[in-house]
């Protein structure tokens, strides 16, 4: 699947001005898409309840940044 099939991207209004961006699509109802809008080839994709996992993950700080 390539970012074409996800759909339009949106950048977090938290990732400031640095062009640190993170881009989100949840144009589709079974796919979440995230990228780095440095790296926009490189997308990771979640399905629905994988994406409610990272999001947690994130929130317990289970990632290094």
């Amino acid at each position: 699947m390539n970012d074409r099939q996800l759909g339009p991207w949106r950048k977090s209004t938290r990732s400031g001005g640095a062009d640190n961006c993170v881009e989100v699509t949840t144009a589709t109802d079974l796919y979440v898409g995230v990228r780095d809008s440095k790296n926009p080839d490189g997308v990771l994709v979640f399905g629905p309840d994988g994406w409610f996992e990272f999001i947690e993950g994130v929130r317990n700080g289970e990632f290094d940044a």
